[in-house]
């Protein structure tokens, strides 16, 4: 099957073609880079000619909610109508376990509001909405620094590994259109200081974690289950310290 990949050039993208590729199927990285741009509509009807699958994990290059939802917004009408045109049976995006829980966060509300396009469209969908990913955790903690003290919410967390990330997504993409949100996450609840301070002991970095429960998480407002799945959520393998011992070694 031809399978087209939104973003594929990213950490996601990338890691989602190799997989794809492995399994036999035709994955096309579908960027700016590569002459297709979802903004301008440049280069996506060819792109999609012929897919049997196309799935979105391209991101904004901006978190502020203004410029998140112009990109979400347009980048998912000019895919969608091009995905119609060419007949594609199964559109998937990738999505974030805890979108619709955040209203605070003017990126969540982005891409609410590209789930609810998505939905809406008619065509065969899934969305994939996973956990943080471990390879981001070092910027949850810089993002929550003020000075030399990071404060972050006792709430509850349970993030994964980008390869599992795309892993789940390849497992959808090629599986039936489900309609609904898949919510894929890690195998490991944390609590988010505790964690932050074990992203700074794993550094050796000098900065002290406080756990505030008045802190902010991207600007949102955080509650105890804001962040983790429910229940019934598929649940990676990758474990952190296993993560990590491979980022050590380059893997």
């Amino acid at each position: 099957m031809k399978v087209v990949v939104i973003g594929g050039s990213g950490l996601i993208g990338s890691k989602l073609v190799k997989i794809l590729d492995a399994q036999g199927h035709e994955a096309v990285a579908a960027s700016p880079k590569a002459g297709v741009n979802t903004l301008t509509g440049e280069g996506v009807a060819e792109a999609l000619t012929g897919a049997g699958a196309v799935v979105d994990v391209s991101n904004s290059s901006s978190l502020e909610g203004s410029a998140a939802l112009e990109f979400f917004e347009t980048s998912t009408r000019n895919l969608l109508a091009a995905a119609a045109d060419a007949g594609v049976g199964h559109y998937v995006a990738l999505s974030v376990v805890g979108s619709e829980r955040l209203p605070d966060s003017g990126y969540m509300r982005a891409k609410v509001a590209q789930e609810n396009l998505i939905a809406a469209s008619g065509l065969p969908y899934s969305l994939v909405h996973a956990t943080q990913f471990f390879e981001f955790l070092q910027g949850i903690v810089d993002a929550a620094t003020d000075g030399d003290t990071v404060h972050l919410a006792p709430v509850l967390i349970q993030p994964m590994a980008a390869d599992d990330v795309a892993a789940a997504v390849a497992e959808v993409v090629v599986g039936a259109p489900t309609y609904a949100v898949v919510e894929v996450g890690g195998p490991e609840q944390f609590r988010l200081d505790e964690l932050g301070r074990s992203v700074l002991d794993a550094q050796r970095d000098t900065r002290s974690v406080v756990g505030d429960p008045g802190a902010r998480y991207f600007g949102a407002a955080v509650a105890e289950r804001s962040l983790v799945p429910a229940d019934g959520a598929r649940i990676a393998g990758t474990r952190l310290d296993e993560w990590r011992t491979r980022a050590s070694h380059g893997q």
